[in-house]
């Protein structure tokens, strides 16, 4: 049994109504693993056949569109809500909430808020639906909650790549409900707050400072190396969602106006292996996906930075005035 709704109704009511005969899905990868299932339920209550994408997806930034385009008549999305980008077949997007069996990990996170009077209340698309509940939960114990919309998200909801709706609230401390610690480090380091992460899947509560100082540490070091290269790749995304042409460019002029020599590559996905062959560069900046030069450095073997880090490098930002990679959409 699945602790994730997935609004199957829904979903058989839209492809009945469009009478699509084949039928896309597209999941991140922790929401794979229910990909058949759905797939049988689909094929067994419509006349559609179904056409699984097995590739990685990381975000709404990441459809699957362009590779079903001429395929399919329809795509289901699971996980994400929509992004303001083109879409090249009709999308469907799924938000597959998870089924919380309590609210008791507020009730824990209440302690680690003592002293804070205003809390801004966060979390991602899965949580989305529980944030009415938490807030009263706070409320009930004495807070006052803020939340706000952003550039391209929803009231409380923070992107991998997007951190609007916590910037310029005035609160005293956030509190994230969800799992991981890239999303409340992004809101540490976009806002300088006490972050505190209230995991309903580890039943844990933490404070998010002793992973962002190691986080902090970690990038010093990346950038300190990138200061020896003389050439530099810029990486960009051929994901719709995540390609910043603009920015990339803008980025090569930066560096070769520094005197230094710069190179744009574009790939499909940023992996260690695609990287290999540019033996000659130095350091790569990515202008895909911000959580690339973040979450995944220790796997490549030449700094891979963000583009506020190049710019700490070609000492043209002070390491004090550091700040989280976003896309703007």
């Amino acid at each position: 049994m699945t602790n994730y709704q997935f609004k199957i109704q829904e979903i058989i009511d839209k492809i009945q109504s469009m009478k699509a005969k084949v039928v896309g899905l597209q999941f991140p990868e922790g929401l794979k693993i229910h990909a058949t299932d759905l797939a049988r339920e689909i094929e067994e209550q419509t006349d559609s056949s179904v056409l699984i994408s097995g590739n990685p997806c990381y975000g709404a930034c990441d459809l699957s569109d362009k590779q079903m385009e001429g395929l399919a008549d329809l795509l289901i999305h699971f996980g994400h809500t929509p992004l303001p980008i083109d879409e090249k077949i009709p999308i469907l997007y799924v938000e597959a909430h998870y089924q919380l069996e309590s609210m008791q990990i507020l009730k824990k996170a209440l302690k680690y808020l003592e002293g804070k009077e205003t809390i801004g209340l966060v979390t991602t698309t899965q949580h989305l639906h529980l944030l009415a509940d938490a807030a009263r939960i706070l409320e009930e114990s004495g807070k006052k909650v803020l939340m706000k919309e952003g550039t391209g998200t929803l009231k409380g909801q923070v992107l991998g790549c997007n951190f609007s709706s916590v910037q310029d609230l005035h609160v005293d401390a956030f509190l994230y409900l969800g799992s991981g610690n890239f999303h409340p480090l992004g809101i540490k380091l976009s806002t300088k707050k006490t972050v505190i992460v209230a995991d309903p899947y580890l039943n844990q509560v933490r404070n998010i400072d002793e992973f962002a100082d190691k986080i902090l540490r970690i990038r010093f070091a990346r950038i300190t190396r990138a200061s020896e290269a003389e050439k530099f790749g810029i990486l960009i995304s051929s994901k719709e969602g995540q390609s910043r042409w603009e920015l990339a460019k803008n980025l090569k002029k930066m560096i070769t106006k520094s005197g230094l020599a710069a190179y744009l590559i574009i790939l499909d996905e940023i992996t260690p292996q695609n990287l290999m062959p540019f033996t000659d560069l130095g350091a790569f900046v990515v202008t895909a996906c911000p959580r690339i030069a973040i979450d995944d450095s220790k796997m490549y073997e030449k700094p891979l930075l963000t583009p506020q880090e190049l710019e700490i490098v070609l000492g043209l930002r002070d390491w004090e005035d550091y700040e989280m990679d976003e896309i703007k959409y």
